[in-house]
């Protein structure tokens, strides 16, 4: 029998967020760990390879020649791929990146699954904090980089590990999503909205995805779940078999906002619990953090410990993160993709900043975006901004007739560079410059600061 040191395991997909992380964990475990990805490109490459990692370009089948004792297959990859034709030809051993975390690595852990539309990233990070906080010392998984650990995933020999639980499809062969191989012990239910188009063709096909997760849950669990959303609610009413802790409303754990929002009182049924003052902002933020204190809080963290993490919070790379500023001009960075999401954004920068103007510079990159599905509540997510530049390119509808009511403030660009150069034109001293995408947008972030530093005032 070989032991996971000799055990050889080849990643196809292996520079997306999860399948990197996974490959990490991998190789912090013991196995031998290759990989391959249509493009090997960084950060995920150069963390890949400082850890010894071998990355391959491409689906070339000449790689078979490594001989791994198993193929660890992400949902990237799809039939009629070159390299998976001939794995599937030739009998060989695979095996979907989800379904290998549980059975090398999770299943012998107390795991902590945060679900939802939004702010998965940010919670997962904020209860790894809190549990690192406590000495509990977890592992994690997270589909970004939490700032207070500088890297996306780790393996400890702590019984607690974090991840972050996406619904998204498991892999070409396994179309269940993949928060249903975690079979978590505490469960975050943030949020629920219609996403990913592209996979599910209703809201109510995302809600049954739901449920499932809350069959896996023990009687000796929890389930952490945000009463403000009627689609959660909808799915506990399905049936749920664990401790529901539930927060967002007065008659449960909720917050107020004292000192114009800088410091925070946390209430439980309308009494207090504490109050803590943190570095982040915006009340999605909050909610995130309340649900984060509670998940912590069911591994034993007590409250007060929490809020004190939870002051020392860094946040997460790409989540409202400032590139850079230039002549009292900031550039920030976030990953909001949905109407939700860009209206939350927008509206924390102006609530934390009153009087200050939000250029919203804005990629409809997801498949959703693309084909359309966000379209009715996307013109009112971006109101709050006082210009908007939209990128325009591979739409399946039209944007200039779509956002046509914004007037005046909106502009549509098909070209990056002349788009930063626009962008650059309009800024004055004071403005925000937010970049929304959840891809890398061209590295507008990069070419916006360098115009910025060489503008002629």
């Amino acid at each position: 029998m070989t032991t996971r040191g000799e055990t050889h395991i080849h990643i196809l997909g292996i520079c997306g967020s999860f399948m990197g992380g996974l490959a990490a964990i991998a190789k912090q475990a013991g196995f031998k760990v290759t990989g391959c990805d249509e493009a090997v490109y960084p950060p995920m490459s150069l963390q890949l390879e400082s850890m010894g990692v071998d990355l391959i370009e491409g689906w070339n089948i000449d790689q078979l020649a490594l001989k791994p004792d198993l193929y660890v297959v992400g949902n990237v990859v799809s039939r009629g791929n070159p390299l998976m034709e001939e794995i599937l030809n030739r009998n060989l051993p695979y095996i979907s990146g989800p379904q290998w975390l549980y059975e090398s690595v999770l299943r012998s852990k107390w795991v902590l699954a945060v679900a939802g539309t939004h702010g998965k990233t940010t919670t997962t990070a904020m209860v790894a904090t809190i549990l690192d906080y406590a000495g509990l010392n977890p592992g994690f998984l997270v589909g970004g980089i939490p700032a207070d650990f500088d890297l996306s995933s780790r393996l400890t020999d702590s019984n607690f590990f974090v991840i972050e639980a996406d619904e998204y499809d498991t892999a070409f062969f396994d179309k269940r999503s993949k928060f249903l191989h975690y079979r978590p012990r505490t469960l975050v239910l943030n949020n629920l909205e219609y996403d990913h188009a592209d996979i599910f063709p209703n809201l109510e096909a995302i809600e049954t995805q739901f449920h499932y997760l809350m069959r896996t849950v023990p009687k000796t669990g929890a389930v952490i779940t945000n009463q403000s959303s009627l689609a959660l609610r909808r799915v506990i009413e399905r049936g749920c078999w664990s401790e529901i802790i539930p927060f967002g409303t007065s008659e449960n754990w909720t917050y107020q906002s004292l000192d114009y929002g800088a410091r925070i009182k946390l209430l439980n049924n309308n009494r207090l619990q504490g109050t803590y003052k943190p570095d982040f902002f915006g009340a999605h933020n909050l909610d995130n953090a309340l649900a984060a204190l509670l998940a912590a809080q069911h591994c034993g963290v007590p409250i007060e410990i929490g809020l004190m993490a939870l002051e020392k919070f860094q946040g997460v790379r790409r989540r409202l993160e400032l590139r850079g500023e230039v002549k009292n001009i900031k550039v920030y960075d976030d990953f909001a993709h949905h109407p939700t999401a860009i209206r939350s954004t927008i509206t924390a920068v102006k609530q934390r900043y009153p009087g200050v103007r939000v250029l919203a510079v804005f990629e409809p990159r997801s498949n959703s975006m693309k084909m359309g599905h966000h379209n009715d509540s996307l013109p009112d997510s971006l109101d709050a901004a006082d210009l908007v530049y939209c990128y325009t390119q591979g739409l399946d509808w039209n944007p200039a007739i779509l956002l046509r009511s914004m007037n005046n403030k909106v502009s549509l660009f098909d070209d990056i560079s002349t788009m930063a150069r626009a962008i650059v034109n309009s800024a004055v001293p004071g403005d925000f410059i937010l970049i929304m995408s959840n891809g890398g947008f061209y590295n507008i972030h990069e070419k916006v600061l360098d115009l910025l530093g060489s503008k002629v005032d």
